[in-house]
């Protein structure tokens, strides 16, 4: 009798610990060790440490609790794995969740943005792990879920897409392999800019997207449309852009992962086999594959093996590359749009081009949204937004077309803009093309000629001037300059005579040549061109600058060549060019990820500093701009070209010039208008090159769809609207740290303020970019039209602006 009575106390010792973990809640008292569990009040989902496959690592995740294969749908601690089985999971009085290993160390905690009362964790029957005050059952009080930080999979009820107003990005990234969830090469996220679609990509290369929502369905994943089963919602307003899904019947368990290997996977579970099976993917044939036929090139699986054809009215850019089946340079137009003239062609039964650069309204009628694109020379397509009772709503395509593919079941139609003659094949536009063709002509060879004689006179002019002057200067040359002397023979052989071979780039001062010298020292020789206008005081100025000013986001100055007619100055070799190289250009930006970006932001921030704070000479740079930041081997960015740099002594803080100079789009409003710099106008450049990084666009030459603001206005309407996530290049917006980004740019708009006195000093600057604290907020930026500062210069003059997009000034004339 006793034994029997010990067999009953064990067993309800054991009942009671199965009671004991079977809990879906737990507070600050109850922490969930390596080996208990969390399960959700129906029991479908379970939370506990586990180790995936072959790992015998341990991570935090939930799973599926009535499956009998362990299915994983999240983790937590997917980069930090314990390494045995001391892991506990607790909840802090703040209200955060951490897991701790068997030092008492934080591995992982979550994040929560407001002080907690009696904070509870609880695993809801949808999967989703929720932190929240004690007795709060309403979801959008909570303190943190882990629906908001999605690992590879996504759950009925999860979003995909951004929140708007927290700038939070919920995306899917792959696990690494079977045995690892650490983050992997793959991710599945919804791309913000035009009107928003969701991409796969391997990298920062995307690999297959879903087309746009059109009110039943993506577009280009015919599959995916609501059901009687489910629910497929596309949810975009002021506060949020998300994609969701719902099924009717809570007893339907369905998941979608991206897998290691890059398929974006859809399963839902049959319940009598307890199995998965496939119901749709991201790429089900290689018509999927990202912009396979190029730019403006269409896809059709029905006419495998040869996939790509062209769009009527369009021919291949490279003929012996398409007919070897190598479709990547895409089609061109056979002939150009004249804009007046235009009409457009119907065409049904597509996956509708990437929408990226595309611009949409929601209430127009396909009528008012035809006549918007004909009014703009730059659009190349339009569409109805949303396809439901007869169409409504606007969407506009600009430039090429990208990632076309034949879908016949898709009922949307598109019409692609083309030229007159390929509507009708008629003739008639070709009289006044030629006439326009002969008038072209006339006016470029007068302006030719016209250009001939005053660049002969300049030159003519200049070689007179340093006739003249070159016996009384040459004396004096080098007693200015505080610096070691090359002879020119040394350069001339360094530079291989200086051969085009080795130039690096012209600039206002003249052409830069790589060279090597003897002792195997990589340089950067800057020559003074014959007919720059800057000559020996610049020369000059930018020596003296330099040789006294050490920093490591300073370019360094070896010495300078003064022979005869030769000016030279000789650098340090950069490797990686300017910024405005790898910002700008489109297969260079790519070389860019975030932190690169947020790290030449931060150097270019503090050689600033040091220029105005911390140098004995207090400097003001006067042209700062992205040609003017060079790159060394790790991408450090270096301030350069101080030929226009003045000092400021004892207390003064600014100055006036009746000589203006700089560039286009970095000059400051005062500066401009009144000839007043300080401290502050550089200040104004850097944020103009802060916003310029961060968007991959420049300030001059921006242009958008929707309005006439350059990039300064831009960035400044997206900060109202709380939309500044989208002025982030794509290029790298996908594994970016958004909150450092959104910092970045609320600090560009605080240093290009209008009022000189608004913008933050240097040492400020770098502490904003550095720390978490609150941020003023900006007030309007200066030329924040593109028309603010041609006027402001030109102002005097009944001269047309320049049109290039970085234009130098100097006494309102270019430099």
């Amino acid at each position: 009798m006793h034994f029997i009575s010990i067999l009953l106390f064990c067993f309800f010792l054991l009942l009671d610990r199965e009671v004991a973990t079977a809990i879906d809640i737990i507070n600050t008292t109850q922490p969930i060790i390596d080996g208990d569990t969390m399960v959700s009040a129906d029991g479908t989902y379970e939370l506990g440490f586990f180790s995936p496959a072959k790992s015998k690592d341990r991570y935090l995740g939930i799973w599926y609790g009535k499956i009998r294969v362990q299915t994983v749908v999240w983790v937590a601690n997917r980069e930090t794995p314990l390494n045995d089985s001391s892991g506990v999971l607790r909840l802090t009085n703040k209200g955060i969740l951490i897991i701790l290993d068997r030092h008492k160390s934080v591995i992982w905690s979550s994040i929560t943005t407001r002080p907690a009362r009696n904070p509870t964790a609880q695993l809801l029957d949808s999967g989703n792990l929720v932190v929240k005050e004690e007795g709060d059952s309403n979801l959008e009080n909570s303190l943190w879920q882990s629906f908001e930080h999605p690992t590879d999979t996504i759950l009925a009820d999860m979003k995909i897409g951004w929140n708007r107003i927290a700038g939070m990005n919920l995306y899917l990234t792959s696990w690494k392999s079977a045995d690892d969830p650490s983050r992997g090469n793959f991710t599945c996220m919804m791309v913000p800019y035009g009107y928003p679609e969701i991409v796969l990509t391997e990298g920062s290369k995307v690999k297959c997207r879903s087309g746009a929502w059109n009110g039943i369905l993506l577009s280009g994943l015919t599959q995916l449309k609501s059901t009687s089963k489910f629910t497929i919602e596309f949810l975009f307003n002021e506060k949020e852009m998300f994609l969701t899904y719902h099924f009717h019947s809570s007893s339907i368990l369905s998941r979608a992962v991206v897998s290691p290997n890059g398929d974006f996977q859809e399963f839902v579970l049959n319940e009598k086999t307890q199995s998965w099976f496939l119901y749709d993917t991201g790429t089900t044939d290689n018509c999927d594959r990202y912009a396979l036929c190029g730019t403006n090139g269409i896809c059709s699986i029905d006419s495998s093996p040869v996939l790509c054809d062209c769009l009527d009215g369009f021919v291949p850019k490279t003929p012996r590359d398409w007919n070897v089946a190598d479709w990547s340079n895409g089609c061109v137009r056979r002939t150009p749009l004249n804009c007046s003239g235009d009409g457009f062609q119907k065409l049904s039964g597509l996956k509708l081009p990437e929408t990226k650069t595309s611009w949409f309204n929601t209430s127009m009628n396909l009528e008012e949204c035809k006549k918007k694109c004909i009014k703009n020379c730059s659009c190349t397509a339009y569409s109805n937004l949303d396809i439901r009772n007869g169409g409504s709503g606007c969407l506009l395509w600009f430039g090429d077309l990208i990632d076309i593919r034949v879908i016949a079941v898709n009922e949307q139609d598109v019409y692609i803009r083309m030229a007159e003659s390929e509507l009708d094949n008629g003739d008639g536009a070709k009289i006044n093309t030629k006439s326009n063709a002969k008038k072209r002509i006339i006016i470029s060879t007068a302006l030719f000629t016209g250009i001939l004689f005053l660049g002969l006179a300049l030159v003519l002019y200049i070689w007179k001037q340093q006739q003249k002057n070159r016996q009384s200067n040459n004396m004096r040359k080098k007693e200015d300059l505080e610096l070691p002397f090359f002879d020119f023979g040394t350069l001339a052989c360094a530079t291989n005579n200086f051969s085009t071979d080795n130039k690096l780039g012209e600039g206002g001062f003249g052409p830069v040549y790589k060279g090597t010298l003897a002792d195997g020292r990589e340089i950067a020789v800057k020559r003074l061109s014959r007919n720059s206008r800057q000559g020996l005081d610049e020369l000059k100025n930018e020596a003296n600058y330099i040789v006294k000013l050490q920093h490591r986001n300073l370019v360094k100055l070896l010495g300078c060549c003064i022979e005869g007619d030769e000016k030279m100055l000789i650098y340090e070799f950069l490797p990686n060019k300017s910024l405005d190289v790898l910002i700008f250009e489109k297969t260079h930006s790519l070389q860019l990820d975030w932190p690169k970006r947020y790290k030449i932001i931060n150097g270019i921030a503090r050689g600033i500093l040091y220029l105005h704070q911390d140098s004995r000479l207090r400097v003001i740079h006067r042209d700062l701009k992205a040609s003017n930041i060079l790159l060394d081997y790790e991408l450090s960015p270096k301030i350069s070209d101080f030929g226009l740099a003045r000092s400021f002594g004892g207390n003064e803080t600014e100055a006036n010039t009746n000589k203006v100079a700089g560039t286009f789009g970095y000059i400051s409003p005062e500066y401009a208008n009144y000839g007043l710099y300080s401290l502050n106008s550089d200040v104004f450049s850097f944020g103009v090159l802060v916003l310029e990084i961060v968007s991959g666009k420049r300030n001059r030459g921006f242009c958008h769809p929707d309005h006439h603001l350059n990039l300064l206005g831009h960035a400044w309407k997206l900060f109202k609207e709380n939309r500044s996530v989208e002025l982030a290049a794509e290029s790298f917006v996908i594994t970016c740290n958004l909150s450092e980004v959104l910092r970045s740019i609320h600090v560009g708009l605080l240093c290009v303020q209008e009022d000189p006195e608004d913008r933050p000093n240097m040492s400020n600057v770098v502490l904003m970019l550095g720390n978490e604290d609150e941020l003023p907020h900006p007030r309007q930026p200066g030329f924040f039209f593109e028309r603010d500062l041609i006027e402001a210069a030109y102002s005097s003059s009944p001269s047309k602006p320049c049109s290039a997009n970085e234009c130098s000034i100097s006494e309102l004339e270019q430099r």
